[in-house]
């Protein structure tokens, strides 16, 4: 699918943000050609109404010259309302040259859903501290088709995430959204648990992913969608799902639950 391409110049190249663990955001585009049915990022077309998501990506030309300009300390994460490595990134290569004039000190972190990150582990080298983290729901294909429809498998993403390892790059492995059902974290982490060298788990923002997310699990998988919203239930869910998480023996840097605010 080609998206309709916006261009903009930005003010500035990094954006204060509450996001846990770090201090700044850096978005080099808005929108995802992704276009996960689920993607919290929606909220982005209240500022920038351009149709549907994923048909549209907003790009900021300038930054790559206006982060030779600034420097940040804290942790930066990228990307917020966008993936740096969807797909247009392999013909603008916006992400790379906005990577190749950033100040090295820079700690970043930097999450995708896309094997195209292997293309800049040359740049990743030179970064003093940086981690890149692979988002591994492990959704079978037939899902992944209907509510990730352009994002790689996870298959791809796993192979991404094993060859960043290998290249001695600092790795995490973003398991979300968790869904019952619909995700078997315990298989996530066997998975990846060789290469990956730290994890943060996210259930399911039922009330984030929008209408449309809410009306397909609705209309598609029933069960779990009233299992949801039964909070004996899903609070036990939650707490065995834990319980694999602990017994896992892996390094975690964030559970993150959102649960009651679902409706």
């Amino acid at each position: 699918m080609t998206p309709k391409i916006i261009t903009i110049k930005a003010k500035k190249a990094f954006t204060r943000t509450k996001i846990p663990g770090a201090r700044w955001v850096i978005n080099q585009y808005i929108g995802c050609q992704h276009a996960c049915l689920y993607c919290y990022a929606k909220f982005m077309r209240k500022w920038y109404d351009y149709g549907d998501w994923g048909n549209w990506v907003v790009v900021k030309e300038n930054l790559p010259e206006l982060v030779k300009k600034e420097h940040v300390t804290g942790k930066v994460y990228m990307s917020s309302v966008s993936d740096a490595y969807q797909p247009i990134e392999s013909k603008l290569k916006l992400t790379r040259r906005v990577l190749e004039n950033m100040d090295t000190g820079t700690e970043l972190s930097i999450l995708t859903k896309s094997e195209l990150v292997l293309r800049d582990i040359d740049i990743f080298r030179r970064f003093e501290s940086i981690e890149v983290g692979l988002t591994i729901n492990g959704f079978s294909e037939s899902v992944r088709r209907e509510i990730e429809p352009y994002a790689p498998s996870t298959e791809r993403r796993i192979r991404a995430l094993r060859i960043l390892h290998e290249n001695g790059v600092r790795t995490y492995t973003f398991v979300s959204p968790i869904i019952p059902g619909l995700v078997d974290v315990e298989s996530i982490i066997q998975n990846t648990a060789d290469f990956t060298d730290f994890y943060f788990f996210e259930f399911l923002n039922l009330r984030a992913s929008g209408k449309g997310f809410r009306e397909w699990l609705l209309h598609s998988y029933p069960k779990i969608y009233n299992f949801m919203h039964d909070e004996a239930s899903y609070l036990g869910y939650i707490a065995g799902i834990n319980g694999i998480i602990t017994r896992s023996g892996v390094k975690v840097m964030d559970i993150a639950v959102h649960y009651p605010k679902i409706k």
